[in-house]
């Protein structure tokens, strides 16, 4: 589905160091600006899903964004539960 994983400030270097990757590189090759340009947010792969998305689930699973810790309990929308499962009924 569609949206943004926008990063807070101290996550570009975290994920970047789990990935094995300088910060700048990560930031290079993994992220865009939000579309409010007031921040960076993971780039999607062409089926809109998260780039960090791998056949075997989340690939920095460890230290992935808070928006992706804090989804469905702090936040989610409408109709979440349905596409979540059919996601997961797919793997």
């Amino acid at each position: 589905m569609p949206g943004e994983v926008r990063l807070l400030k101290d996550e570009p270097e975290r994920i970047a160091a789990a990935l094995g990757m300088t910060t700048a590189a990560f930031i290079e090759h993994f992220t865009r600006l939000t579309r409010d340009r007031q921040g960076l947010s993971i780039i999607e792969k062409d089926d809109d899903s998260c780039a960090m998305l791998g056949p075997d689930g989340c690939q920095i699973h460890e230290v992935k964004p808070y928006q992706c810790r804090a989804f469905p309990l702090e936040w989610n929308y409408e109709g979440w539960e349905a596409i979540c499962e059919a996601a997961e009924s797919d793997s």
